[in-house]
């Protein structure tokens, strides 16, 4: 690495390998509870993370999965549980000793879990901005609170990675700080704070371009979360800054011709006298029966100004399902 902020990253987590800091990260989102499953006492020590990217519904049909910035291992070990196979696992990371204590971790889980074999995890040195994977490799890519450290050329770089890796309508499973407030130069330039999830967070919808701008064609916010506050008492602002997380889904669909499909969690309402409403295009409102919508769709379904089609806000959570 060269001497930049990547340099401090490399320390914070080189330290955080070998002492963990259960602090260093706050997630509101529960272990997965699941049958037979056991995550030993350090791994849950080392949960390094802001939200989860362990999802059921994206893991069907024994997908290979890759995983950046191993932490302690845990969410290796959860996505183990859906794919029991040599090497289905691919855990990357750009630091020796949080490798080394990865591995000693999942020696561990394999102690405690019958079902658990090391051999379906296979840990590689390497980085984001240069993934040691061929093209078009994985199902599933997966990165927990990692991506808000680089600086917009770097999460361009690691995005388009991830991009590279995954097969068509491969999924990238991301969870990370955004913040919607600006942050003065003292907070942004600060290697450590950047480091550490706090100052490198974005907004949402800047965020969610940069992931379409690569070539995504579907977006889905699947939670946002208060985070973090960074206050005057301890941190060098004169705000009270408010950082939330959030949990999306990238999925490898080609680009439609009218743009990105993007679910924050809008949904449809029609309320006519007709037993539906058709608008032609593909979407079909049943009387009464919430629909969710993309945020295209409904944008569009409002620009109708029909006096019965309702369109909600944006929840910032979308659990699959409806039209776009």
């Amino acid at each position: 690495m060269g001497s930049n902020y990547l340099d401090a990253t490399y320390d914070v987590y080189k330290d955080a390998a070998n002492q963990p800091q259960i602090g260093l990260c706050c997630t509101t989102t529960p272990t997965w509870q699941l049958p037979g499953l056991k995550v030993p006492k350090k791994m849950l020590e080392m949960n390094y993370g802001c939200g989860s990217t362990v999802n059921p519904r994206d893991l069907i049909n024994n997908p290979k999965v890759l995983y950046v910035g191993v932490g302690g291992g845990m969410e290796l070990l959860q996505f183990s549980y859906f794919s029991r196979e040599a090497g289905k696992i691919i855990g990357v990371d750009m630091v020796d000793d949080m490798i080394a204590a990865c591995q000693d971790n999942l020696l561990q889980a394999e102690k405690e879990n019958d079902w658990f074999q090391q051999s379906f995890v296979e840990l590689r040195k390497g980085t984001a901005l240069e993934l040691p994977l061929e093209n078009e490799s994985v199902d599933v890519a997966a990165q927990n609170c990692l991506f808000n450290i680089f600086k917009k050329d770097d999460l361009t770089k690691a995005l388009s990675e991830m991009y590279r890796v995954l097969k068509p309508h491969g999924r990238l499973i991301m969870s990370d700080p955004v913040c919607e407030q600006t942050m003065n130069d003292t907070l942004r330039n600060d290697d450590r704070l950047r480091a550490l999830c706090l100052t490198g967070s974005i907004p949402l919808q800047e965020y969610i371009k940069m992931i379409t701008d690569i070539g995504f064609g579907t977006v889905e916010i699947r939670a946002k979360r208060p985070y973090r506050l960074l206050d005057p008492g301890h941190y060098p602002t004169e705000e009270l800054i408010y950082i939330e997380s959030v949990e999306v889904c990238a999925i490898k669909d080609p680009m439609p011709a009218d743009g990105p499909c993007v679910f924050t969690g809008k949904t449809a309402i029609y309320y006519g006298v007709e037993e539906y409403f058709d608008d032609g295009k593909g979407h079909t409102l049943n009387q009464n029966q919430p629909l969710a919508v993309c945020d295209k769709t409904g944008g569009a379904l409002s620009a109708l100004k029909r006096p019965d089609i309702f369109i909600s806000p944006s929840t910032w959570f979308y659990d699959g399902g409806g039209c776009c």
